[in-house]
């Protein structure tokens, strides 16, 4: 199956987003959704780096809430995830820009 020009322009949009945290409006989180088969799960991205000068959640999908956040750090990095291994491996598996 292809993808349209629109399609494919949205997700380009969207990677950049997702790789260019000085764009998140909520930094040092971004907010994701992702929808499928009438579901709505949230998540949140964290620019781990540019806070914490930690590596390896360049891609990592936190299920969270932007206004439910745990009230530390530690507890953040508790939370549920999903790790993938790029930004175009997370928009594979249907994550947006919220």
């Amino acid at each position: 199956m292809s993808v349209s020009t629109a399609g494919r322009e949205s997700l380009v949009r969207h990677l950049l987003h997702i790789t260019t945290p000085a764009l998140w409006p909520t930094w040092p989180f971004l907010p994701l959704v992702r929808r499928c088969r009438g579901r709505e799960e949230l998540g949140l991205l964290f620019d781990a780096m540019g806070t914490a000068t930690l590596p390896g959640y360049s891609a990592t999908v936190f299920f969270c809430n932007l206004y439910l956040l745990p009230p530390s750090f530690e507890e953040f990095l508790e939370l549920p995830k999903e790790v993938y291994d790029s930004a175009e491996e997370l928009l594979a598996a249907g994550w947006r820009v919220d």
